[in-house]
């Protein structure tokens, strides 16, 4: 057992000292290369340093060629050698005269037709543009904006608005007379006088700026409400339902609550002369006047003195708003007028329909 461990360790060892041997050979082997490698790399960079060296080395070969030019400047010195010998410096003087005189002759017709060329190339230039100059004012009094004004007068017809029925030529409607007053208890006196159109009434609508063919209709309301006036109106329709110019109707008329029975209130809409808010359509808010009867007459009829204030409120518009091309301006209530896509029973079914057929 003794032996065969001895001879174990022999051979351990052994083989320890071959792998080192192989390792230590192949290391070295290894470093040959590598030092190889790097002589070759060496080699390599001190070829390209010599290349490049020899590559700008040319460049300063080529500067001496200026040289040469130098050589070449002093042509005429030869000429000052010949003028040693007498017959030979005779020669070269008269050679000489018409060599210089040549020379300056040459350089000056040169010089002087240069500029002459020039100033005359500048005075054609200016001179050229002188008739150009003259022939562009004369285009210019043609009457070019005179066939613009006829266009702009042609296209004056296509800004009318049509579907407002408003014509801007029509001019104004002039306001009628004072209505008439009775005065005295006398049988024959007129008995035409308006009860319910006050002189402050009739004021504001004869002040108006009425257009001519300006409304086409007048519409009669209920205000869906047992009272109000024509204050508490313009603060609904511009507070709650944002109405910018605020009442929508020209003219109120109350029953006895918030204003005297068959009051009438003139809105500012007919004070300004601009378009209603009482129908569910801007054509026909431009076109009608809206005249609103306070009452809820789904449940209560109109008095007798709202009917009566009305009568006579139309029939005096009638007057200031003129003729259409219909004839008198009709009325209507607002469930006939309005479209049927949004159809209303205003001015209530308890209204006496019947009273529409005295217009």
């Amino acid at each position: 057992m003794i032996v065969s461990r001895a001879l174990l360790r022999s051979v351990a060892v052994v083989r320890f000292r071959i792998w080192l041997a192989t390792a230590l050979v192949f290391g070295a082997l290894v470093a040959g290369l590598l030092r190889a490698q790097v002589d070759e790399e060496k080699r390599r960079d001190q070829s390209e340093e010599a290349e490049t060296r020899a590559a700008s080395t040319p460049k300063p070969k080529k500067s001496p060629t200026p040289k040469t030019k130098r050589r070449h400047t002093p042509t005429p010195k030869p000429a000052k050698k010949n003028s040693g010998g007498k017959k030979t410096s005779d020669k070269a003087k008269k050679s000489a005269k018409p060599k210089s005189a040549r020379k300056e002759e040459t350089p000056k017709p040169r010089k002087t037709p240069a500029p002459q060329v020039e100033e005359t190339r500048a005075a054609s230039e200016t001179a050229a543009p002188q008739p150009r100059a003259i022939a562009v004012p004369t285009p210019a009094p043609s009457p070019q904006p005179k066939p613009a004004r006829p266009v702009s007068a042609g296209a004056q017809p296509q800004v009318v608005i049509e579907k407002s029925g408003i014509e801007e030529d029509q001019g104004f409607e002039p306001p009628p007379s004072p209505p008439p007053r009775r005065y005295g208890f006398w049988p024959w006196s007129r008995p035409v006088s308006y009860r319910y159109l006050t002189s402050s009434v009739v004021e504001a609508i004869r002040r108006a700026p009425v257009k001519r063919r300006r409304w086409q209709f007048i519409v009669v309301h209920n205000s869906g409400t047992r009272q109000g006036n024509a204050r508490v109106f313009d603060y609904y329709h511009k507070h709650v339902r944002r109405m910018q110019n605020g009442l929508a109707y020209h003219f109120v008329i109350g029953n006895g609550t918030s204003t005297g029975n068959g009051q009438i209130e003139v809105g500012d809409r007919w004070r300004r002369q601009i378009n209603g808010g009482h129908v569910h359509s801007d054509y026909l808010n431009n076109i009608s006047l809206g005249i609103c009867l306070v009452g809820d007459f789904n449940r209560d009829q109109p008095t007798r003195a709202q009917l009566d204030a009305c009568e006579e409120l139309i029939r005096y518009l009638r007057d200031r708003c003129g003729k259409t091309e219909r004839g008198t301006i009709p009325v209507k209530p607002h469930r006939e007028i309005n479209p049927p896509r949004w159809p209303t029973d205003c001015p209530g079914d308890d209204f006496p329909y019947s009273w529409f057929r005295r217009f």
